[in-house]
């Protein structure tokens, strides 16, 4: 197999068959392509859906539906199927891991492919992101940091200017372009990198997972591009409503303050992940003041600074010291 194309469903049949029709055209012309869905033990009838339209649409002979036992979150959904495809006796090049609200464009998949063919040390691509009236979205970052997150929360015009080599956002390009990672809406790693490194750290229920993967790969030498001649239509925060982009975010769940919180620890340390808490905090803050005193309506997710104080690194710190302290080490007997 070339390319392996896994999709991870989880309550959103119409949005997966959506993606799965945009894949048709060019699946229909890639006999060694082959297209996954997996079902998180949605609780509603999405896989008797999907199924039942991968037969209306004559799409068997590229499509399989398998159904999870459990919703593990997005890596761990992922994993299961890429787990047992690289185990299997043809196991694919390449795997391409695509959001259900997505899609596809022409030659989306081949692009990526292609690209990956002509660039052995590249590890991973991704997707041009688009809206559906094609508007570009921003799809391939640098990674975060102290500075970053101070710039990013603030939204300061004289500090974003001062710190824009840090900024975490890229600006979108018209060529292929190294970058330090790209959205996990779309995109593709070499199979052979899932053998280095391993997969998708599971500890992350959902959110950071591609940043964290992206780092992985980069500390073992692998490089990551975006592919702007990939192109994929995103209809962010569909079953979230975290990412939304035409309106006010709803409020952001706990998994994502502890998704952020294990990347910065686990690739930074506890201090940095500290310091870089304390800095979004202050630009937070300062953000939230200028907005007040200029009579601006707050677009943040409602009551981000308390849930963000309160899954913070050092608040986490001092929970875990007092339970610790609560129940002393008793001492062996003599």
């Amino acid at each position: 197999m070339n390319s392996l194309v896994v999709i991870l469903n989880y309550c959103t049949p119409d949005l997966t068959i959506q993606c799965l029709r945009s894949l048709a055209p060019e699946m229909a012309g890639r006999s060694e392509d082959h297209v996954i869905v997996a079902d998180g033990a949605s609780d509603d009838d999405s896989v008797g859906r999907i199924s039942d339209a991968v037969v209306k649409n004559c799409w068997s002979h590229w499509v399989s539906v398998v159904p999870l036992l459990a919703n593990n979150g997005y890596a761990a959904g992922n994993n299961a199927i890429i787990r047992e495809s690289l185990d299997a006796t043809d196991p694919p090049k390449y795997v391409l891991i695509l959001n259900p609200d997505t899609v596809a464009t022409p030659h989306a998949v081949g692009a990526l492919a292609a690209f990956m063919d002509a660039n052995p040390r590249v590890g991973i691509v991704g997707s041009q992101l688009e809206g559906l009236d094609g508007a570009k979205q921003c799809s391939a970052f640098r990674f975060p940091s102290l500075i970053s997150e101070l710039e990013s929360t603030m939204r300061l015009g004289i500090i974003s200017r001062v710190f824009d080599r840090w900024r975490v956002p890229l600006k979108t390009r018209g060529y292929p372009f190294r970058v330090d990672w790209v959205s996990g809406a779309s995109f593709m790693v070499r199979a052979s990198l899932f053998r280095q490194i391993g997969l998708l750290d599971e500890a992350f229920f959902l959110y950071f997972e591609e940043v964290d993967f992206c780092k992985q790969a980069q500390k073992a030498g692998w490089e990551c591009w975006q592919v702007p001649e990939s192109r994929v239509a995103h209809m962010p925060g569909q079953s979230t409503g975290v990412s939304v982009i035409d309106r006010r975010p709803e409020r952001r769940p706990a998994y994502w303050f502890e998704s952020r919180r294990r990347y910065f620890v686990k690739n930074h340390g506890w201090l940095y992940a500290v310091l870089v808490d304390l800095l979004w905090m202050l630009g937070h803050s300062a953000c939230r003041l200028k907005q007040v005193l200029l009579r601006r309506p707050n677009e943040a997710p409602p009551h981000l600074l308390w849930d963000f104080v309160r899954y913070s690194n050092l608040v986490q710190a001092v929970r875990l010291w007092r339970r610790v302290g609560n129940h002393p080490v008793r001492a062996g007997r003599e």
